[in-house]
């Protein structure tokens, strides 16, 4: 982490600060033992992990008044883990997982920072789930369908570490991709809807994308 450069802010969730150390931008990359680039990571790709995107905002604001009492919360592609290190502030029972090698070690700076209890981490291939995760009552993640293959590994992923009943929060920017996960994750018994979100004064831009909403009351047949 020290060959990179980095960056500090807070991020204002009502009278809740999360304090953030990430990437000073995405042309950041490290790589010195060649460790991400064996895992199919490319310098391109490298980055995007470490910034705080559009879609984590969005995913954020909207867990900031979720109900988390009694549920175990599950982020998947966590990246800088935004929602994570908030829910955490929440005392919410929250794993954070990501495919990326060095998310473990920023999560646990920004753990650090925020004088919060330790998150679990588990790095997981969506290809190749080995995990020992278990089931989760909610599953959130933000832009994480960034290919067509993408689809049906979220999808199985979702439905091998989901509990009976579900609910599922995907926040995606607009990649196109909506549809084809809800037709996927419907076989798994999960009901949808797309909403936009409201009130996004908080990003500089307005958000093209849709809140993701996936419920599952009962195992699926």
């Amino acid at each position: 982490m020290t060959a990179l450069r980095l960056c500090y802010q807070t991020v204002e969730f009502g009278k809740i600060d999360i304090h953030l150390c990430t990437l000073r931008n995405n042309q950041e990359f490290y790589d010195p033992t060649g460790i991400a680039e064996k895992l199919g990571i490319s310098s391109a790709s490298w980055p995007i992990f470490g910034i705080v995107w559009p879609s984590s905002l969005v995913l954020a604001n909207y867990m900031l008044d979720y109900q988390i009492e009694g549920k175990r919360i599950l982020e998947i592609g966590c990246g800088i883990a935004l929602s994570s290190l908030l829910l955490n502030e929440k005392n919410a029972d929250i794993t954070a997982t990501d495919y990326h090698p060095e998310v473990e070690q920023f999560l646990n700076r920004n753990t650090q920072l925020n004088n919060g209890k330790s998150i679990t981490f588990e790095r997981v291939d969506w290809a190749n789930d080995t995990s020992k995760l278990g089931l989760f009552d909610v599953i959130i993640g933000s832009d994480l369908l960034y290919e067509d293959e993408h689809v049906e590994l979220l999808a199985y992923f979702i439905k091998n570490h989901a509990s009976e009943k579900c609910d599922v929060i995907i926040v995606d920017p607009g990649r196109g991709r909506k549809n084809k996960l809800s037709v996927k994750l419907a076989e798994f018994g999960f009901t949808s809807s797309h909403i936009k979100p409201i009130h996004t004064d908080y990003l500089t831009l307005p958000f093209k994308g849709y809140i993701l909403l996936f419920s599952r009351d009962s195992a699926a047949t």
